[in-house]
């Protein structure tokens, strides 16, 4: 792929802060066509409540503002809101943190959390991370790297590496994860980190939220050279 104009455009606006702001990096994986969730970035209450309307409930929300690079840090992430009382008890209090420019807010994904990230190697160049993810990822470090661009049989090595493994193919009763949206999504993050190699420091999917239908990319760290 080629980075699009819209890409370029958000890439070259960010770089004054080093990283990009949650919406745009949602944006930048949607333009190159990796599956996030429906999703509005609303300035105000107003546009928070009809951005609501739209996606339906339940919906997370995060705090946006060049402040808050790790939001759950300073308690800038809500998830599982309801309704419109919480929507607006939330919007409320993050609009109180320091240089606050608005309120993400998305609809809400299920699944097995994954991380999937990349880091430019000064050796080696461009590296793809992918394993198990959530909060837990630093403790259990079960992780898969490879270099891209990856192909599909180099994604199965990597699943296959796992020690976690097992929770992939289906655990106890719990349904396995669509291993073609993984691939995809895999597959496209990589060509998309080739394409950016000389823009970014890091990139960091976690979680991304695999089920048995898709692969959702529900948070999103983008950091720049």
């Amino acid at each position: 792929m080629v980075l699009t104009e819209e890409i370029n455009r958000i890439l070259a606006s960010s770089e004054n802060r080093g990283w990009v702001l949650e919406p745009d990096a949602k944006n930048i994986l949607s333009q190159a066509g990796l599956y996030v969730p429906e999703f509005r970035f609303a300035k105000t209450l107003e546009q928070a409540l009809e951005g609501a309307a739209v996606i339906g409930y339940p919906l997370a929300a995060k705090i946006v503002s060049p402040k808050a690079l790790h939001k759950s840090d300073v308690g800038g992430v809500a998830v599982g809101l309801e309704n419109d009382d919480q929507l607006k008890e939330v919007f409320e209090r993050f609009s109180r943190f320091e240089e606050f420019m608005g309120v993400h807010i998305e609809a809400m994904a299920e699944g097995l959390e994954l991380i999937i990230g990349a880091k430019i190697d000064p050796q080696f160049g461009p590296v793809i991370l992918m394993g198990i993810g959530g909060t837990s990822v630093e403790i259990y470090q079960d992780t898969a790297i490879r270099m891209p661009p990856l192909t599909p049989a180099e994604v199965q090595c990597m699943v296959d590496s796992l020690q976690a493994r097992r929770l992939l193919y289906g655990y106890r009763g719990k349904p396995a994860v669509n291993m073609d949206k993984l691939t995809e999504t895999l597959i496209g993050f990589s060509m998309l980190v080739v394409e950016m190699a000389d823009h970014i420091e890091s990139i960091d999917l976690n979680p991304v939220m695999c089920n048995a239908d898709a692969c959702v990319i529900a948070d999103a760290r983008i950091m720049l050279k």
